[in-house]
């Protein structure tokens, strides 16, 4: 009877051993997936930072150049503005889902890598 007391006892001991290290594995995993993710945006992400300052001089430019097409600075700004106000609208309506889908699956597919 005593054999079959530490049989268990040492059954459970090992049980408790082995959830111990399931759950290790799992968040060690999981780090991983998540750590991998983010280095891999990282490249997309420096260059996205790249193109909008950019794209921030190029708008500066632009609405300078329209300003004094125009007669007075501000008005170029209010132009610009006005241009991207338009461009958001258009994305909005149109592309916002195909753009969302495209990140949701970029995100899992870097998640199940």
């Amino acid at each position: 009877m005593e054999k079959n007391i530490e049989a268990i006892e040492d059954l459970l001991a090992k049980a408790a051993e082995y959830g111990v290290a399931s759950y290790e594995l799992i968040k060690l995993k999981a780090i991983d997936n998540v750590s991998q993710a983010i280095s891999s945006c990282m490249p997309h992400l420096f260059i996205v930072v790249l193109i909008g300052t950019i794209l921030f001089f190029f708008n500066l430019g632009v609405a300078l150049l329209i300003g004094e097409m125009m007669g007075k600075a501000f008005e170029g700004f209010f132009v610009v503005a006005a241009f991207y106000t338009v461009l958001a609208i258009i994305i909005r309506l149109f592309l916002y889902q195909r753009f969302k889908m495209f990140v949701c699956n970029y995100i899992i597919k870097q998640l199940f890598k």
